[in-house]
């Protein structure tokens, strides 16, 4: 029988960048290994979608070696980063605690197996194609076009209502919860979607036939417009589905880390991971501004 060996920090993450590669970045991301030796052992690897005091605090708590995060700390540079600051204390708790930080954004929402397959497999569309081709991967010795967003359809036409009780229960509780913008009886099938912030894709989906798209961080006017344009032309799709952009993100995580363990078991390398279940959504709470029959635009 085979005793798997500790990794080392480089080990790790070359695995992760096998499965999530580094190129599939845009050009404006900062992903990548923003601290951390790749010398140092790592027995254990915690997954977030955010960096923050508390997920850095966790990781420390649990004597990780490195805390992978979707959302890359230092996206926006900083000057200093004392302990004071919050990307500083994150920083401080985990080096201190002798703990790697590894951001992985756009390359993972890229790639095969990333963010938007697993949003897309948690709800079991099929024939999942690309909503913006970019680049490609090789994976498995076969090459994919890989990119932002998915669309596919549905097992069986739902209800936009269904739909959303379905993500409802696919995404982990946030303050905000969903909102949707169409009629709750439409009968939707074909479904695009993006994890975290897609309203710049909003051209995409209409050129895939999406009846509608399922994204986070909407905005008013990109919205509106959308679904202005949607009652013009008669048939009201797409319809939208706006969720907490942590919440779309974080149902990736497992995924990733069960193929990063089996990766690194394939090389001779055995490490444990933990899904951090910290809720690094910033909302807290909502009250109710009172009950709604739609928009104006619906009425009509």
């Amino acid at each position: 029988m085979t005793t798997l060996k500790t990794p080392t920090l480089g080990d790790v993450v070359d695995a992760f960048h096998e499965l999530y590669p580094a190129h599939l970045a845009e050009s404006w991301d900062a992903s990548g290994l923003v601290a951390g030796r790749r010398s140092t052992p790592v027995e254990r690897v915690n997954f977030a979608v955010d960096a923050t005091v508390a997920t850095a605090e966790e990781a420390a708590a649990d004597s990780a070696g490195l805390l992978i995060t979707h959302h890359p700390l230092l996206l926006r540079g900083a000057n200093f980063l004392p302990d004071t600051d919050y990307k500083g204390a994150v920083l401080h708790t985990l080096i201190e605690n002798r703990c790697g930080l590894l951001g992985a954004h756009t390359n993972a929402d890229a790639a095969v197996d990333g963010v938007n397959e697993a949003l897309a497999a948690a709800l079991d569309l099929r024939d999942v194609e690309v909503l913006a081709e970019a680049k490609e991967q090789e994976l498995d010795g076969a090459v994919r076009q890989v990119g932002l967003g998915r669309v596919g359809r549905l097992a069986q036409p739902l209800t936009l209502k269904e739909l959303a009780e379905k993500l409802a229960e696919i995404l982990p509780a946030t303050a905000g919860g969903l909102r949707i913008a169409g009629d709750p009886r439409l009968s939707v099938e074909r479904v695009a979607l993006c994890g975290g912030a897609g309203d710049s894709l909003f051209d995409a989906v209409r050129a895939a036939g999406a009846d509608v798209y399922i994204t986070a961080d909407l905005r008013h006017h990109p919205a509106s417009e959308l679904r202005e344009r949607a009652l013009i032309e008669g048939s009201g799709k797409p319809a939208l589905i706006d969720c907490s952009h942590a919440a779309s993100e974080w149902v990736w995580l497992a995924g990733a880390a069960q193929k990063l363990k089996d990766l690194l078991a394939q090389r001779g390398f055995a490490i444990d991971y933990k899904v951090s279940e910290l809720n690094t959504d910033p909302w807290d709470f909502r009250v109710s501004t009172g009950e709604v029959e739609g928009s104006a635009s619906t009425r009509y």
